[in-house]
């Protein structure tokens, strides 16, 4: 098994392991979803502006989707885990070592999560309960690692559009990935692929979802922790905005 191999499997371990702590205490699955939810839907609005342009409304329903989105991946990363030692052997390099950051990001995310669950003071949740729950959970290196994890898996498939013998082993390996299992991380793959492709400035796209990312991450961070009142209803809309997980 190769370094990349074992991380993955080592990240989808972490991510089984946060399902399993979930699914054995159904009130944190409730408020863990309901955070999910709430991100899925600050996200859609962040890039409404962006959803709205034809150039760059694909790249935001890769990333509300498949990033961001509150589906269940239990299928997809029940796939990966089964066929890493394919996947290492079947798939480019470059690919493997965006799979690890994808994995590391998943990981990453659903602990983040798990812990915003446990810190929410109500349900429904509202802006002021999640801001709450975000200032309880801290952790401020990990929102920023977790923001560049993300960026790393978008100027990777950045890149991959700009090399024409990988997309077209890419797409070579249609029928192979799905003799071994892989279909569902093959359509990841090349729905990313076709994503950046259909992105003419995908570099300032990027970079744009960086600043706001990091601008909401900082506003979270400082404004008032305290739940409920006034200052939570005024600051709603502004929170609202925020796409982190």
């Amino acid at each position: 098994m190769s370094a990349d191999g074992q991380h993955i499997l080592d990240h989808l371990k972490v991510v089984a392991d946060e399902r399993h702590r979930r699914a054995a205490d159904p009130e944190l699955a409730q408020r863990v979803d309901s955070v999910k939810r709430h991100q899925h839907a600050r996200f859609a609005q962040t890039y409404g502006d962006l959803s709205r342009q034809a150039d760059t409304a694909r790249a935001v329903s890769f990333f509300l989707e498949e990033l961001y989105g509150p589906g269940d991946f239990t299928h997809r990363d029940a796939q990966f885990a089964r066929i890493v030692p394919a996947l290492v052997r079947l798939f480019p390099r470059e690919i493997v070592g965006t799979v690890r950051t994808l994995a590391e990001l998943h990981a990453l995310s659903e602990q983040l999560d798990t812990a915003m669950g446990q810190h929410l003071v109500r349900l429904p949740l509202d802006a002021g309960a999640y801001r709450h729950a975000w200032q309880a959970v801290g952790r401020p290196g990990a929102r920023e690692q977790q923001i560049a994890l993300m960026l790393a898996v978008g100027h990777a498939l950045d890149r991959y559009t700009r090399n024409p013998l990988l997309r077209h082993s890419l797409r070579l390996m249609r029928g192979p990935a799905q003799a071994a299992g892989l279909s569902a991380l093959q359509q990841f793959l090349e729905r990313g692929f076709d994503t950046f492709r259909g992105l003419r400035h995908a570099t300032g796209f990027l970079q744009l979802v960086a600043e706001r990312e990091r601008g909401l991450v900082a506003g979270l961070f400082a404004a008032g922790p305290e739940p409920g009142g006034a200052a939570d209803e005024k600051d709603a809309g502004a929170e609202a905005s925020s796409g982190l997980r």
